[in-house]
């Protein structure tokens, strides 16, 4: 297929250099098995799998933060940025959530942008692959389904940018079922490319 859009795929935090984590904090709780979860390594596993599938259906992409060290998020800003006037972009920033929640949640920058149409398209396509999980929405306050935030990336990215948490690390079940297995992570990263297909066949709808 022909891509319409260029993906700013960002694995938020650091990565395992020689079985140290880059990243303090951003972290399971050691499980009674002795496994344990660095979400910086999850993030890592889940867009590795999207440029596996982006590169088969020629998708165009970029990987944001390609480099196990934990890169700074103004860097991450910057060389998203780089790209804005060279393709119509889209940046994602895949993470694991924490606080002992469960469930799945979008966020965007606030107000009302066209990340929020983007979101949606995320926000169905994980409930489509999941529909027994717990999907953390804030209509309330505007009436679409993503939580709004500061959050940096969102906020100074120059393109349309959305952040998603894929379930709790902290929460064994979901980390344990989810996060740190084969299956799981195959299941994430296929609700993201099932979005990203669904944009790149009829765009963002306004």
């Amino acid at each position: 297929m022909s891509s319409k859009f260029l993906w700013l795929l960002d694995n938020g935090h650091g990565g395992l250099i020689d079985g140290l984590y880059q990243t303090a904090g951003k972290r399971s709780p050691v499980w009674s098995d002795g496994s344990q979860l660095f979400e910086g390594e999850f993030n890592r596993a889940i867009v590795n799998r999207l440029i596996e599938m982006c590169t088969a259906d020629k998708i165009h992409y970029i990987n944001i933060s390609p480099e196990l060290e934990d890169i700074s998020l103004n860097e991450r800003v910057i060389r998203a940025n780089s790209y804005f006037d060279q393709a119509d972009c889209i940046f994602v920033s895949i993470h694991a959530n924490a606080g002992g929640g469960t469930g799945y949640e979008i966020y965007t920058s606030r107000g009302e942008t066209k990340s929020d149409k983007i979101a949606t398209v995320f926000f169905n396509k994980f409930k489509e692959e999941f529909p027994d999980v717990r999907m953390r929405t804030d209509i309330i306050s505007d009436g679409d389904v993503d939580k709004e935030a500061n959050f940096y990336v969102l906020c100074k990215t120059r393109m349309p940018a959305i952040l998603t948490e894929n379930f709790f690390m902290d929460t064994e079940p979901e980390c344990k079922e989810f996060l740190m297995t084969k299956t799981g992570r195959d299941r994430i990263a296929k609700a993201h490319f099932n979005a990203i297909l669904e944009i790149e066949k009829n765009g963002i709808i306004d």
